[in-house]
């Protein structure tokens, strides 16, 4: 049976893919003991002083994966000054803080402090980004993670999202909190099993996790909010789905924004009706004043 493609048209397909391909950089670092791999798609020369932003994959996933969910934002990097790096979990998962995590990175106690400082370092010396523009988004696990950035090593990061991921409750937290002021914002389903909104006991018995709103105002609480939020109702842009999106900010003058995207029926996956990633780029952007 004929095809209707031309051999020229296959030839740029696949001279299009190959380019696509050779344009991610693998790279790994030497980190107690263990060498850390890191995904990224290298920058051209000229974008220097760039954002750094590492994304995070969730439990049992890697880097590479979690490429293919941000494919939006990663179009965008060249011209929004934007270094994407992806990150691998050790054993494809985090020692972020929830103590009774069975997760060997969390049992071995892994060092993902320096891990991340040195790729922090990685992107100053090689690509010349600017280290006060350092951001994290991070997904279940990784929500999990870049909470624990913001807690542990805030002087590093300037706002991060966490997404179907909840604080772990005080008898769970395995992170000495330094509970400095921190842009956040956080992206829940009211209907998660994973991840429980109202909080409680956390898939693969991760033990006990606070519920969203009290994530949500744990970190409104560091960065000097009273009082409630303001609420907006996003646009409904499937209605079919039967999901919306509440939107709840604490922003002021001088102080960083907290913003909840409350999720309803909202499960353990992204939602439809916005692009969590570029949400965050935008969320990211006000935290430096860039339009």
């Amino acid at each position: 049976m004929k095809n209707n493609f031309s051999t020229p048209l296959i030839i740029g397909i696949l001279l299009f893919f190959i380019g696509v391909k050779a344009q991610v950089i693998n790279d790994s670092l030497w980190i107690d003991g263990h060498y850390r791999s890191f995904h990224f798609n290298k920058p051209s020369v000229s974008n220097t002083k760039a954002s750094l932003i590492f994304v995070l994959h969730g439990s049992g996933g890697n880097g590479l994966k979690s490429m293919k969910s941000a494919t939006k934002l990663m179009a965008l990097a060249e011209t929004e000054h934007i270094l994407m790096v992806f990150p691998d979990g050790y054993k494809k998962n985090w020692n972020e803080c929830r103590k009774n995590a069975p997760a060997a990175a969390n049992v071995e106690n892994i060092d993902e402090n320096a891990f991340f400082s040195q790729m922090i370092d990685y992107g100053v010396a090689n690509y010349k980004i600017n280290p006060a523009r350092v951001f994290a988004i991070g997904t279940s696990g990784g929500g999990h993670m870049v909470y624990k950035l913001a807690m542990t090593m805030p002087e590093k990061f300037k706002g991060i999202t966490a997404i179907v991921a909840n604080i772990p409750d005080p008898s769970n937290m395995d992170c000495v909190e330094k509970k400095m002021p921190m842009p956040v914002m956080i992206v829940n389903g009211t209907n998660d099993q994973t991840n429980p909104y109202n909080g409680g006991i956390s898939a693969k018995n991760k033990g006990l996790v606070r519920s969203t709103d009290e994530s949500f105002r744990y970190w409104a609480t560091i960065d000097g909010y009273k009082g409630e939020p303001s609420k907006e109702d996003l646009p409904d842009i499937d209605p079919t789905d039967g999901k919306t999106i509440e939107k709840y900010t604490y922003s002021q003058k001088g102080k960083p924004e907290v913003v909840l995207l409350k999720v309803m029926n909202g499960e353990h996956n992204n939602p439809k009706d916005i692009d969590v990633y570029l949400e965050s780029w935008s969320f990211f952007k006000r935290q430096i004043g860039i339009k």
